[in-house]
């Protein structure tokens, strides 16, 4: 059963980002925040001998995790229903556990602990693509707080989610739209000598406006957040990562063979989360 809250993950140590950055979007969404943190202390029991007293001092530094990043948040928005959570077991299983139930779910860029490795092996990959519910990762990078909601779309359904999540954010935060289309126009095997004769100027128009036909719908349905399109003739993961760095947000598909040509299951996600600048939301719709 899915309930409606923002569930952030914590280690205690480079998650302080994710933490602040969860408790401003619960705030703007009205919704409670969860703070889970999770200590495995059941794997490191099969290799060396554990006694009672180091299971009480796991749990009091969980407890210390967990109190130490409430108060963060509480400091950030003191107005947010803040909650905490402490669980045990890897942290990727459990937090794709607690993820069945959220709304969202936020998860800082690297760190060690309970979530150990994020973002730099088999543990992001994981989350990122195993999630059901959208998953923001947040980077301890240059984020512009006044700088505009960027989306990465294409031509598949999914757009749709995308366009959809980034619009809110753009009219929750007050900022402007930039949508961001990758478009590689297929160059046909002939001679170099002839390619100075081939005009791509009509493929460029057909899929501007195939574009802007997809964004129009949502321009109508918020007429207040100022909306721009960028058709690039760039990589989408170059695009993307160029544009997260005057960036507040950057919003990308997480479906198999949705945005960003793969999303997440290929190169360019990947690339994406180890590169942008700003904090990168891998929008899923339930």
């Amino acid at each position: 059963m899915r309930t409606t809250a923002i569930v952030v993950g914590t280690d205690g140590t480079a998650s302080k980002a994710a933490v602040q950055w969860a408790v401003r979007e619960a705030q703007r969404r009205h919704l409670p925040l969860q703070i889970v943190h999770a200590y495995d202390w059941i794997r490191q029991e099969s290799r060396v001998d554990i006694c009672s007293e180091d299971i009480d001092v796991a749990r009091e530094l969980a407890r210390a995790v967990t109190s130490e990043a409430r108060g963060q948040a509480l400091e950030t928005a003191p107005d947010v229903d803040v909650r905490t959570d402490i669980v045990i077991g890897p942290a990727t299983e459990r937090l794709l556990e607690i993820a069945e139930r959220a709304d969202l779910l936020v998860l800082g860029s690297r760190g060690r602990g309970g979530l150990a490795g994020l973002l730099l092996g088999s543990v992001s990959r994981r989350v990122a693509t195993h999630a059901p519910c959208s998953v923001v990762i947040v980077r301890d990078g240059d984020a512009r707080p006044d700088g505009p909601v960027v989306a990465g779309v294409d031509d598949s359904p999914a757009a749709d989610d995308v366009l959809k999540t980034a619009f809110e954010a753009a009219a929750d935060r007050g900022v402007g739209l930039i949508v961001v289309r990758s478009h590689l126009p297929v160059i046909p095997l002939w001679p170099s000598t002839i390619m100075a004769d081939v005009d791509t100027r009509g493929p460029d128009v057909a899929e501007q406006a195939r574009l802007d036909e997809r964004v129009e719908p949502w321009r109508v349905k918020y007429p207040d957040v100022p909306v721009g399109t960028v058709l690039t003739r760039d990589g989408a993961a170059d695009a993307l990562v160029a544009a997260s760095r005057t960036a507040q947000l950057v919003v990308v598909g997480s479906r198999r063979c949705g945005v960003v040509a793969g999303a997440l299951r290929g190169s360019v996600g990947l690339h994406l989360l180890h590169h942008a600048s700003c904090p990168v939301y891998l929008a899923r719709q339930p």
